[in-house]
C-alpha cells in the first residue's frame, strides 16, 4: 500500500472510531411507543398505588419574576425505585417534566400507548401535555435511580417545613 493510501486508510479509520465514540457516549432519548401502538386519544390506564419509592429532593430554583413567570419552581429529585416498586399514577397535563434513567431500566405504562414503553439506563424522556398520565414499574429485578426535573406550583411548598413536597 502507498504512504499516501496508507495514511488515507488510517484516517478514516481514526474518524469512523471517533464518530462511534460519539455515537455511544451521546444521551439516547428514552424508548418509544411503537407507531403502530400509538393513541392519538388517551386511554384510560389503571390507578396504581406508591410502592417502594424514596424521594430526595436535590434542588429547587424559584423562578418568580424571570422572563414574567408568576410563582413557579423549577425542581429536581432522585427517585430510588425498589425491585418491584410502583412511580404511582400521575399526570403531566400541567407539570412539565424530564425524566433520565441513571441506572437500570423502568417500564412505563401510559395513557397515549396501548403498550408499556421500556426506558433503559442513559435515556430520558420529556413528560408534558393535556392527557399525559402514566405509571412507572421496576420489574428489572434491580434497583432504579431516576432523575426527574420538573416545573411545580406553590401548592408543592409545605410552609411548615419550608419544603417541597415529594408529590408525584
Amino acid at each position: 500500500m502507498s504512504d499516501i493510501a496508507d495514511r488515507l486508510a488510517r484516517s478514516l479509520a481514526l474518524a469512523l472510531a471517533a464518530g462511534a465514540l460519539t455515537l455511544a457516549t451521546a444521551p439516547a432519548h428514552a424508548g418509544e411507543c411503537p407507531v403502530d401502538h400509538r393513541l392519538t386519544t388517551p386511554r384510560a390506564i389503571e390507578e396504581k398505588p406508591d410502592i417502594g419509592v424514596k424521594r430526595d429532593t436535590l434542588a429547587v430554583v424559584p423562578l418568580k419574576g424571570w422572563r414574567g413567570v408568576a410563582d413557579l419552581y423549577l425542581r429536581t429529585r432522585r427517585l430510588i425505585v425498589a425491585v418491584d416498586g410502583i412511580v404511582p399514577t400521575h399526570q403531566h397535563d400541567d407539570r412539565p417534566s424530564i425524566v433520565f434513567v441513571a441506572k437500570g431500566e423502568i417500564v412505563e405504562h401510559s395513557a397515549f400507548c396501548a403498550v408499556p414503553i421500556l426506558h433503559r439506563e442513559g435515556e430520558w424522556t420529556p413528560e408534558f401535555g393535556p392527557g399525559h398520565e402514566h405509571w412507572w414499574e421496576n420489574r428489572s429485578g434491580k434497583e432504579v435511580v431516576l432523575l426527574s426535573s420538573d416545573v411545580i406550583p406553590p401548592e408543592y411548598f409545605d410552609p411548615g417545613t419550608e419544603s417541597f413536597k415529594n408529590a408525584m
